[in-house]
C-alpha cells in the first residue's frame, strides 16, 4: 500500500518547497484539490521539481472544462512528469456547477462517462493512433489539425480516476475508469459493503476485473501521544465531518451505521445558519468510525490494519504544508510514511 501526502490547495509559490520536502520524506505521492485554487498549476510545479513522486488531482472538477481542455492539460502534465501524473475527476454538486462555475448540471454520471470516453479518444488522436471522430451523448469532437495537436508522447497512458460518495460513481469507476477516489467521509464498513462491491459490479458488467481499479483513500487522522495533543485535531475533524454530513449526498454514509437522524439534523442546522451547533451532532462514536485516532507509534499499524486490502493508496487528510511547519511533526510523518510503505 502506498502512502501519499495531501497538497490541498497550496499557493503556487509554496508548491516547490512542499513537493521537494514530501519526496525527501519518503512519501509516494502528492495530491492537489480544486478548492481555492486550480489543481493543475500545482501539479505542474510539483512534477518539475521532483523525480519519483506520483503527482495528481484529487480532484479536479470536470464539467467547467471541455474534455479537450482537460485532455490537453493532462497530456502535458504526464509528458513533463515522465508518466507520474494521475488525473482524478469529480462532478461537484449542482449548486457549485451552476452558481460558482455558471455551467449546466445534467445527468452527472452519464455525462462523466461520456467525458472520459471522449478524453480517451482525444488521447488516441494526440498519439496518432486514429483520427479524432468522437460522437457521444453530451460531447462530440471531430477537428484536430497538426497545428493544434501536441503530438505523440512517451507517456500516453494517463491514469484517469473518478471521485464519489455513492454507488453510481463507484460503478462508473469499475466500468470505465482506472481508479476511484474515496471521499474522506467514509468508514471501513462503507468501503466493504458499499464502495468496493459497486466497483466490482461496474467492472464485471464491462468485462473488467475490479483489480483494474486503483482505490485512493484520504483519511481523517487524529494523532498524538496524549489527549491534550489530539484535542485540537479531534475538534477540527468533528467540524469537518459535520460540514460534509450536512449535505444530503452523504446521508448513506450515516445510514449504514444507523445514524440517519444525524444527517437530518445537520441539514436542518446548516439551512438555519446554526453552524456553531453542528459539531455537537458528531458523537465520539462517529469520530471513531469515520476517523483514525492513534498515538504516533500506533498510527502506521492502525492505518495498515484499517486499509490493507481495502485501498491501494492512502493519505492523511491533514495538508502537508501544515505539519511541515513543525520539525518535530515532520520527522514523525517521515517515520509513519516509511512504516506504512514497508508494511
Amino acid at each position: 500500500m502506498e502512502f501519499d501526502a495531501y497538497g490541498a490547495s497550496l499557493p503556487l509559490e509554496d508548491v516547490a518547497r512542499v513537493a521537494r520536502a514530501v519526496e525527501d520524506l519518503g512519501f509516494s505521492g502528492l495530491w492537489f484539490t480544486e478548492s481555492k485554487r486550480p489543481p493543475y498549476l500545482g501539479c505542474a510545479v510539483a512534477g518539475e521539481v521532483t523525480d519519483a513522486l506520483t503527482i495528481g488531482t484529487a480532484i479536479a472538477v470536470a464539467f467547467p472544462r471541455s474534455p479537450m481542455i482537460t485532455a490537453q492539460t493532462a497530456w502535458e502534465l504526464a509528458r513533463a512528469s515522465r508518466g507520474r501524473f494521475s488525473l482524478g475527476l469529480g462532478t461537484q454538486v449542482k449548486a457549485h456547477i451552476e452558481r460558482r462555475f455558471s455551467m449546466t448540471y445534467e445527468h452527472p454520471a452519464a455525462k462523466l462517462r461520456d467525458y472520459v470516453l471522449a478524453m480517451r479518444a482525444i488521447f488516441r488522436a494526440f498519439q496518432g493512433e486514429e483520427r479524432l471522430r468522437y460522437e457521444g451523448e453530451f460531447y462530440s469532437f471531430s477537428l484536430l489539425t497538426d497545428f493544434f495537436s501536441p503530438g505523440p508522447s512517451d507517456h500516453p497512458d494517463v491514469p484517469l480516476s473518478v471521485a464519489g460518495v455513492n454507488l453510481g460513481m463507484a460503478r462508473l469507476a469499475g466500468e470505465v475508469f482506472d481508479g476511484f477516489h474515496v471521499h474522506p467521509f467514509h468508514s471501513p464498513r462503507y468501503l466493504d459493503e458499499r464502495i468496493r462491491p459497486a466497483i466490482a459490479d461496474g467492472a464485471t458488467g464491462a468485462g473488467r476485473s475490479p483489480d483494474d481499479v486503483e482505490i485512493i483513500c484520504p483519511v481523517f487522522t487524529i494523532v498524538g501521544d496524549d489527549e491534550s495533543e489530539r484535542a485540537g485535531t479531534r475538534e477540527s475533524v468533528r467540524r469537518q465531518l459535520a460540514f460534509y454530513g450536512s449535505t444530503r449526498t452523504y446521508r448513506p454514509v450515516f445510514e449504514l451505521h444507523g445514524w440517519e437522524d444525524a444527517s437530518d439534523e445537520l441539514h436542518r442546522l446548516m439551512a438555519a445558519g446554526e453552524s456553531e451547533a453542528m459539531a455537537a451532532v458528531i458523537s465520539d462514536d462517529m469520530l471513531d468510525e469515520y476517523a483514525v485516532t492513534a498515538t504516533w507509534d500506533e498510527l502506521p499499524q492502525t492505518l495498515l490494519d484499517r486499509y490493507r486490502g481495502r485501498a491501494d493508496r492512502i493519505f492523511s487528510y491533514q495538508p502537508a504544508a501544515d505539519w511541515l511547519r513543525s520539525p518535530e511533526a515532520t520527522e514523525r510523518w517521515r517515520e509513519v510514511a516509511a512504516r506504512v510503505r514497508s508494511g
